[in-house]
């Protein structure tokens, strides 16, 4: 297979490919598509990611990179044939342009056309992130194919999840639900703690073990449930006690995750477990999450009366509210897109996956 590209119309040898990852967790896996793409295309060309401390070690888990740098420790340099730039900001485009890379691609977005060798004219607002990632490199010249981000994680990083799991008091057998009950946008994307904690009773119930993950950001959240919890349930803290190969071979082992939308609920789905995501503030049809689930669940106002939308994906609840998607990090008002996801019907979702 060739590594000689097509690029305005002359060919261009690309040995060494630099791509610039974009800056938070869930928009690393919903670019996973895009970049196996250029791979498929090109497999002869060395991949290399950029990326921000806490993104960087995700993709040791990916099998198309080569190589990882971590930006703000350690400067790029020329050695790289071109640079594709999956961040929208114009600090990432001069990022690469300073560092002598001879073609520079992205979209042309916050005036940093003249920035970039090959600038794309930014793709239509309303499409999903994947699909947008893919856009781009679609319209550089390498075809789309699936969809869905994938991971891979090696048998030492799954075992490193299960003793994980075991020295926080997991009996190996039990199974095993994840909560990701945080979200680093702020705290509108957040379930109300103490509807994750009767969710956890509930599943305790069914003999299902609940382990909560999340970021050290999370800590005092996980601790609200921790509280409300008390003695009626079993309930694992993991959050802040992993980093991300090692939240991947947590995760591995659990059978179904409830979560807001963040990363760690796109770092599930890609690592294929079943998913029943809670959207508020956040639209759905850009960030859901991807993957091989079912369906899309939809609250009517009396939440015991459900609009079931048949779906290719996890299951995803939102409450219809006339402000929502607002995007905005903190409600002004009283939280009821989150607040009207009744746990009955996150709990029935959250069984349905366990079957």
């Amino acid at each position: 297979m060739s590594n000689w590209w097509l690029v305005a119309g002359g060919w261009w040898l690309v040995e060494q490919l630099l791509i610039l990852a974009p800056n938070w967790l869930g928009d690393a896996v919903m670019a996973l598509p895009a970049i196996a793409d250029v791979h498929r295309a090109s497999p002869a060309t060395a991949i290399t990611v950029a990326a921000r401390p806490a993104i960087a070690p995700l993709f040791s888990l990916v099998p198309d990179v080569h190589d990882v740098v971590v930006l703000e420790r350690a400067p790029l340099d020329s050695r790289y044939d071109t640079a594709l730039v999956l961040p929208n900001s114009f600090r990432s485009a001069l990022i690469v342009s300073r560092a002598g890379i001879p073609e520079r691609w992205g979209y042309r977005t916050q005036w940093r056309a003249p920035l970039l060798t090959r600038a794309i004219g930014r793709a239509p607002a309303g499409l999903h992130q994947v699909e947008y990632y893919q856009q781009l490199v679609h319209a550089l010249g390498f075809p789309n194919g699936p969809v869905d981000p994938t991971l891979d994680v090696p048998q030492e990083v799954r075992a490193a999840g299960a003793d994980v799991l075991a020295r926080a008091g997991w009996d190996r057998r039990s199974p095993l639900v994840a909560l990701a009950p945080g979200a680093a946008y702020g705290y509108a994307k957040r379930w109300p703690p103490e509807f994750f904690a009767e969710l956890t009773r509930a599943l305790a119930g069914d003999g299902v073990v609940c382990a909560m993950v999340g970021s050290a950001a999370d800590a005092a959240t996980g601790n609200e449930i921790e509280s409300h919890v008390g003695t009626a349930g079993k309930i694992l803290n993991l959050i802040g006690a992993t980093d991300l190969p090692t939240l991947g071979g947590v995760l591995i082992h659990c059978r179904a995750l409830v979560s807001n939308d963040s990363g760690a609920m796109h770092l599930g789905a890609a690592l294929g477990v079943r998913v029943t995501a809670i959207f508020g503030p956040t639209d759905e049809r850009v960030t859901g999450p991807r993957g091989e689930v079912r369906d899309t669940v939809r609250l009517k106002a009396d939440p015991t009366n459900r609009d079931r939308v048949a779906d290719r994906d996890h299951a995803v609840l939102t409450y219809p509210v006339w402000c929502r998607p607002c995007l905005l990090r903190e409600c002004p008002l009283d939280h009821r897109c989150m607040r009207g996801v009744g746990v009955d019907a996150v709990l029935a979702e959250a069984r349905r996956t366990l079957s």
